[in-house]
């Protein structure tokens, strides 16, 4: 069975998170993409769908977080070597993005994370399980 995840997201501004996500060199899914929502396909079976903060509440009558000064989720991406979590981080930052935090290296594992333009938190880690630690 092949499960894909549709993470939604409201936005302030619907195109400019459009040009982030895509500075980021994700793709933009025009097929499924309005004047309301954008697809984003991060992976073959990770879309994360932009959708401006006025039609995301059509789909949740409760209010919208703040994520200035709330949480409402950490997104994390796993991915294939260290330097690719810099590559993405550091774009993520000069499309806009805030860095999230110092970098995290536990040697077999090493991360950062970045804020996206409306404030969802997204890590990237990288993990090689044959230098994990045994017990």
């Amino acid at each position: 069975m092949s499960i894909m995840i549709f993470p939604n997201l409201p936005v302030k501004d619907l195109e400019a998170a459009k040009k982030f996500y895509t500075a980021l060199g994700f793709e933009l899914n025009k097929d499924f993409s309005d004047d309301n929502a954008a697809s984003i396909v991060i992976a073959e079976n990770i879309v994360v769908m932009l959708l401006r903060e006025e039609f995301f509440s059509t789909f949740d009558s409760r209010t919208i977080a703040d994520t200035a000064t709330t949480v409402e989720s950490v997104h994390a991406l796993g991915v294939e070597s260290r330097g690719k979590v810099d590559e993405l981080v550091d774009a993520a930052i000069a499309a806009g993005g805030k860095e999230a935090g110092e970098a995290k290296d536990e040697g077999f594992m090493y991360g950062r994370a970045f804020f996206d333009l409306d404030g969802h938190h997204w890590e990237v880690m990288f993990m090689d399980l044959s230098a994990m630690p045994q017990e």
